[in-house]
């Protein structure tokens, strides 16, 4: 059987993780030279967040060693297991690496890793899927084909309350442009081909959310249907928001609602919101041409 194998950011419900027996490496994060923790081990969500803003200085994270992937992929390979590790996006993390080196220690196990070029309820999105289709006895070709196909075609949309968190974590990216505006704007950002990208900013974080929901759906065919994400930072209240829009203005074959947690809080600092979107195909008796694209089913 092909067991799935993933990091930390993935911030999928613990018992979506223990009902498809999915495999989690923990990253870490760093509160100054001493104080080093597990993520989803050793500290959780609200324990992170009040520390957060107890912080003198801004913590900092780390990927998982080679040594904690080989653990896992020993295990699942010496009971007769296939594995397949989908992890965060390696132009963010060093996570994609270890878990290559770690396969490349084992050169006599069937061990495929695939980079998502995403991170957080994104990454979960695919690792579930990925699960999902392992359990119906897919093969490792059809899964990693699913899998790249959710990569190409998933629109991630956020709104962060300050660029400050990005900047000082190194991973802004081109969103750097927007340094130096005006304290009351709202960045809205793109997770896309595996960084962090401007797309606007505006007064309001209302605003912010209309404009996010339209470049969602500008990428899909009215009524098409999508899988659908909505996700935060310790604004449980206004992701609620969210999550009600999305299922309004979407053909949600499902919902995925969730909060990220320390690795990406480092980084985004509370306050995020976020929405992604992956399009589904038309079923069979419905496919037609749209824009020029014939949208075909999906295997299952």
């Amino acid at each position: 059987m092909i067991k799935i194998v993933t990091d930390s950011t993935n911030y999928l419900p613990p018992d979506e993780i223990k009902k498809h027996d999915i495999r989690v490496v923990p990253l870490n994060v760093h509160f100054g030279e001493d104080r080093v923790f597990q993520e989803g081990v050793t500290i959780d969500h609200d324990q992170f967040y009040a520390m957060l803003a107890e912080a003198p200085e801004l913590p900092t994270t780390s990927q998982p060693s080679p040594g904690q992937f080989l653990e896992i992929f020993s295990e699942l390979i010496d009971a007769g297991h296939d594995v397949l590790c989908i992890v965060l996006s390696s132009k963010l993390s060093g996570t994609y690496q270890s878990a290559l080196d770690a396969k490349n220690m084992r050169p006599d196990a069937h061990i495929v890793v695939v980079d998502t070029y995403s991170v957080a309820s994104p990454l979960g999105l695919m690792v579930i899927t990925a699960a999902e289709m392992a359990a119906r006895g897919c093969t490792m070709d059809e899964i990693v084909a699913r899998v790249e196909q959710m990569r190409r075609d998933m629109r991630v949309y956020f709104v962060v309350d300050t660029l400050e968190f990005l900047q000082k974590g190194g991973r802004i990216g081109a969103a750097r442009a927007f340094l130096g505006t005006l304290l009351k704007v709202k960045p809205i950002l793109i997770l896309d081909d595996g960084v962090v990208k401007p797309l606007d900013q505006v007064r309001t974080k209302r605003k912010a959310i209309q404009r996010l929901l339209s470049e969602l759906e500008s990428h899909v065919s009215p009524g098409q249907p999508v899988q659908a994400i909505a996700m935060h930072a310790q604004v449980p209240d206004e992701v609620r928001e969210l999550e009600a829009e999305v299922r309004r203005r979407f053909n949600c074959q499902r919902t995925i609602f969730g909060e990220v947690g320390p690795v990406v809080g480092t980084h985004t600092g509370p306050g995020l919101l976020g929405a992604a979107i992956c399009p589904e195909a038309w079923p069979l008796e419905v496919a037609q041409v749209r824009d020029q694209k014939v949208y075909a089913p999906v295997p299952r």
